[in-house]
């Protein structure tokens, strides 16, 4: 590994450290953040999106549009996933993650990933939408740090993948 890559995998490291919840944590605050991570998992991101053909105001074409983009997004993840190979963070700072884990790769965030191509596949097509949606993704991402299953930067690269999967799909 480079200097340059060490420093940021310290750096990496360094913030998640400060900002993972304790396995002592109990209560609301496990909860809340729970329930936010859950909402990138695939059953929330592509059932809430077809769900979302119950409003009189969303057509067949976007929510369409947000498959094709959670689609292609979650392939580039796991194509990445699987070509970087990074632990979890339980596996290499031993600490134990707050919730299940899906896999033994850390990088990137798949859940981060989706809940922003979600999030950027309804705000192309509800601009109004659009703070109100990245806000919660950016929380999605912000929870699988604090839970102890993501480094800030899994979370970052994940998100970034979304928004560069949307460019062709949807620019």
């Amino acid at each position: 590994m480079t200097p340059w890559l060490q420093r940021l995998d310290a750096r990496d490291r360094a913030i998640f450290s400060r900002l993972c919840l304790s396995p002592a944590c109990r209560g609301g605050t496990r909860a809340f953040w729970s329930f936010v991570t859950h909402l990138g998992g695939a059953r929330a991101s592509i059932g809430l999106t077809i769900l979302a053909l119950v409003l009189p105001t969303v057509h067949v074409a976007q929510v369409w549009n947000t498959l094709l983009l959670l689609g292609w997004s979650h392939l580039a993840v796991q194509i990445v996933k699987r070509t970087v190979g990074r632990p979890r963070p339980q596996l290499t700072e031993g600490l134990e993650s707050l919730i299940e884990i899906p896999d033994r790769f850390s990088f990137p965030s798949g859940h981060s990933c989706a809940a922003m191509a979600v999030a950027i596949g309804f705000s192309t097509a509800f601009p109004a939408l659009a703070i109100p949606l990245l806000i919660l993704a950016l929380l999605v991402g912000f929870s699988r740090v604090m839970l102890g299953v993501h480094y800030p930067g899994d979370v970052v690269v994940g998100q970034a993948i979304a928004l560069l999967t949307a460019y062709p799909l949807l620019g």
